[in-house]
């Protein structure tokens, strides 16, 4: 039983005239005939008795009319549904994102989006880097931005940006009049980071035990507010990805180049390697990457 045998059937059944269902199909009255006659075969029975006169609906015929204009109009439906997705008109995409990037640049491209296609739900997870790895492997997000991570597999990094760590000072301490800043400086004072297993607070530790150089940590947070917080506060200095450079601003820190040694990495999109993205999540994904190419 086809979607074609159905329409024909159904413009029968209504207008008893197989003359003017073929004018409402446009079809010739051949491929008209043709198509009950395999409605019928493949249901078992005749579904209309026509004469030389007229056309009348079997009782079978009778019973299927509306199931066929129910089948039609969920057929329609989703027809329509998916060709809303494909253009855009209508979908949802799932992205997960570190706070370092959801609170600072997220927003940005996520209006971006919205100009453009104003019916798509975005439903965003602001969790830790590694937990973004996760949820992509798994499935439960098409897109994750996030740090490179140690092994790729079964995920597509692109990259996007070059991310430098920079130090974060108060607005009043002598710090923060200076251009750059040495880590041996900044390690002079009272240090607050990202708790584990913060892939900040990771890799800070290890690219500076590769230097030789000891994290000594005061204070500790699992949010990046509290840490800018503290530090405004004057409790100490941190080092946080310059991504987040103008939420320390805004905080009342004061962000610094930091050097000997200089800490950086790629942050990029991560995709589910071998799987098509929905069209929405294509669309997502060259939004997101249009605001950052400046700072690749």
């Amino acid at each position: 039983m086809t979607v074609k045998q159905l329409r024909a059937f159904l413009a029968v059944a209504q207008t008893l005239s197989f003359t003017q269902a073929c004018e409402r199909l446009h079809l010739s009255q051949p491929a008209l005939s043709l198509a009950i006659k395999g409605l019928e075969e493949s249901l078992g029975g005749p579904l209309l008795i026509r004469s030389t006169r007229s056309v009348r609906l079997t009782p079978e015929g009778e019973s299927l009319v509306p199931l066929a204009k129910r089948l039609l109009a969920e057929w329609d439906n989703t027809e329509e549904l998916l060709r809303q997705r494909f253009t855009l008109q209508l979908g949802r995409v799932a992205v997960a994102a570190m706070p370092a990037f959801a609170c600072n640049l997220l927003p940005a491209a996520l209006m971006a989006f919205r100009r453009h296609h104003p019916r798509i739900t975005v439903t965003v997870h602001d969790v830790i880097n590694e937990q973004v790895i996760e949820m992509v492997r798994r499935g439960q997000v098409e897109l994750g931005i996030a740090f490179a991570p140690e092994a790729e597999r079964g995920l597509t990094f692109t990259p996007l940006f070059e991310d430098r760590f920079v130090a974060v000072v108060p607005a009043d301490s002598p710090l923060a009049e200076a251009g750059t800043l040495r880590w041996a400086d900044l390690l002079a004072y009272d240090l607050i980071t990202l708790q584990r297993p913060s892939m900040v607070r990771l890799l800070l530790e290890s690219e500076l035990a590769a230097q030789g150089i000891e994290l000594a940590v005061t204070f500790e947070s699992h949010q990046l507010v509290t840490v800018g917080r503290m530090v405004a506060s004057g409790l100490g200095v941190s080092a946080v990805p310059a991504l987040c450079r103008q939420q320390m601003h805004e905080l009342g820190a004061r962000c610094l180049p930091l050097e000997a040694p200089v800490i950086s990495r790629p942050v990029g999109v991560l995709c589910p390697a071998g799987q098509e993205l929905s069209v929405a999540a294509q669309a997502l994904r060259e939004i997101l990457a249009e605001p950052l190419r400046g700072m690749a």
